[in-house]
């Protein structure tokens, strides 16, 4: 196939030509700009465009699909040109459908723990030489893409993320995978851009569920109300597994899982991780790992990218960077870290960056998220609020939303990076939790507050 990419620059738009490529078909793509590590994975594949732009004569009947990416506009005039000659034009989620559809799809959603989640189950897959294609939304160790794509393998794991397909497709992602095995972790309000209350988000998961093909099956964590009772009340003809927080202890920093087999020591920690690791579980067994193989395999598990990744530790410190912005997330972690070092102090470093986080409306729903910090600090860039054209957020109106007396907020990357350079990190864990990078800051020089 002839296929062409607009805004082929995207994480998981060049992940995906990258992997069409690979499996034999033709692949050209246009952007108006792209950083690496895009531009350096597509040059090393000969994918990169010339030159940057939009280019409408590079479309032509010849032309067998266009995948379309969320960075383009309506208006795009590859897009144009490509509806001008009736082309078939995909979404991201759309064509993985179309590679996918004889195979046998396992979906997995929620508002936390995707990457995570899949990730775990990716990793146990890989440890046994199980061949399977997938889609997840993060760099994987021991994976070259984010992406695999063949036409012999049974199974294709997708990450189903309940954002919108594209600039011309305002379904969620997760709509149109039509799993026949699927994951719930639970569901969390975000996105509040697309879905300005909590009920039209979590309307969103209960037409993902009616999505599942008849007699499929659907794993999900219990101990998430709101998801429970989505599920417990849902009509749909599936078989429905529930899972929860699974027996564990702490000892010496590490923590071991309870199981039939023994104490098993793991890398990762935390109540979420815990809840994800037990759902992993569950999707590997229904495709044919068993639980004892899980466990050998789980051991060497070190967590997916930017997901609590640890940057550096010495015998007294330990730093930590995070993915984490939603409410939900930065409480889980935060408690996490605090829990597996109760004795050390827990500085947690947030930066509000997305459109939801930014948003003044929705700030209220950080209340108790930094409350296990020893100290908790929070960076927001106002130029941030204005790029997004949301109403102006004050020092105030943050203080209120956390609920915590001795926040300390900055605004100003500067000062951030002064404070944080000049602190004492002795006997500490420093958490850094962001989707962005806090105005610039060397996470180098960060780490060699310790490794010096």
């Amino acid at each position: 196939m002839q296929i062409h990419f607009i805004a082929i620059g995207g994480s998981a738009m060049h992940n995906l030509a990258i992997a069409l490529h690979k499996k034999g078909e033709s692949i050209s793509g246009s952007d108006d700009t792209i950083h690496d590590p895009s531009k350096s994975r597509l040059e090393k594949y000969g994918l990169l465009p010339e030159k940057f732009g939009w280019f409408p004569n590079k479309i032509t009947k010849k032309i067998d699909a266009i995948i379309l990416g969320m960075h383009a506009k309506k208006d795009n005039p590859e897009l144009i040109k490509a509806q001008e000659l009736g082309l078939k034009i995909y979404s991201y989620p759309e064509f993985l459908y179309e590679q996918s559809k004889h195979k046998t799809r396992v979906v997995i959603g929620g508002s936390h723990g995707k990457t995570t989640i899949t990730s775990m189950i990716l990793h146990v897959l890989n440890y046994f030489d199980k061949e399977i294609d997938y889609m997840v939304g993060a760099q994987l160790a021991g994976f070259e893409t984010m992406v695999h794509l063949t036409k012999e393998n049974d199974f294709m794991i997708l990450e189903g993320d309940e954002y919108l397909s594209s600039p011309i497709d305002l379904r969620p992602k997760f709509h149109l995978y039509q799993p026949n095995i699927a994951l719930l972790s639970g569901i969390a309000w975000d996105h509040i851009n697309v879905f300005p209350t909590f009920e039209n988000y979590t309307s969103q998961f209960k037409i993902f569920i009616d999505k599942i093909t008849n007699g499929g099956m659907l794993v999900y964590n219990e101990e998430d109300t709101v998801l429970n009772e989505l599920v417990t009340t849902s009509e749909k003809v599936i078989k429905k597994y529930p899972y929860k927080t699974p027996k564990h202890h702490i000892k010496n920093g590490i923590t071991y899982l309870e199981t039939p087999f023994g104490d098993v020591p793991l890398e990762i920690f935390g109540k979420h991780n815990l809840q994800n690791l037990e759902g992993a579980k569950w999707i590997c067994q229904l495709i044919g790992i068993q639980e004892e193989a899980f466990y050998e395999a789980i051991t060497s598990f070190k967590g997916a990218s930017k997901r609590l990744e640890k940057l550096a530790q010495n015998f007294s410190s330990v730093i930590f960077k995070d993915f984490a912005h939603s409410p939900s997330k930065v409480k889980a972690t935060t408690d996490s870290v605090k829990e597996q070092f109760a004795n050390k102090t827990l500085l947690a470093c947030l930066e509000l960056h997305t459109y939801s986080s930014l948003n003044a409306e929705f700030l209220n729903e950080y209340v108790g998220a930094l409350d296990k910090a020893d100290k908790a600090v929070v960076f927001y860039s106002p130029d941030a609020v204005a790029i997004k054209k949301l109403k102006t957020v004050s020092k105030e109106q943050i203080y209120k939303a956390f609920n915590r007396k001795d926040l300390l907020v900055f605004t100003n990357p500067t000062e951030f990076h002064e404070f944080l350079f000049k602190q004492n990190l002795d006997n500490t864990a420093l958490l850094l939790m962001s989707s962005g990078n806090y105005g610039g800051l060397d996470f180098e020089k960060v780490t060699n507050k310790i490794n010096n």
